[in-house]
């Protein structure tokens, strides 16, 4: 899932990311490359612990949506993108039914971005669910 992250750095200070979709979610970095992969280790943290406490996780909202608020006037935009497969949650085998083409399709998309099935399958689902809750 892709995360709306926003970048603020006063004078004298590392500088801070804040997750407008993750409330209670904050991370920092000496630089703007460290801070975005703080921020990444950040919202995996937060979002295993909304799973392991069974709250639903926030659907990612486009930055232009962000851009109105006023308490970020000043923020420079990146996008932080979490696997949510790769959470620490149990896994379980299951047996699923879909055409074969469809499943080539999956194979492949998931042989190009260096995924595999079942982790691509996960994170498409995990994604589906909350754009649509």
């Amino acid at each position: 899932m892709k995360y709306a992250i926003a970048l603020h750095k006063d004078t004298g200070t590392d500088y801070g990311v804040t997750f407008p979709d993750l409330p209670g979610c904050f991370s920092a970095g000496e630089t703007i490359e460290e801070a975005i992969n703080n921020a990444r280790e950040a919202a995996e943290c937060h979002l295993e612990g909304l799973l392991l406490d069974s709250e639903p996780i926030p659907a990612p909202v486009q930055i232009e949506q962000h851009q109105a608020n006023p308490d970020y006037r000043e923020a420079v935009w990146a996008v932080v993108d979490v696997d949510v497969s790769r959470l620490s949650i149990k896994s379980k085998r299951v047996n699923i039914t879909m055409p074969e083409r469809l499943l080539q399709d999956v194979d492949q998309y998931a042989r190009r971005h260096g995924e595999t099935r079942s982790g691509l399958l996960a994170q498409a689902v995990a994604e589906y669910m909350a754009h649509h809750a």
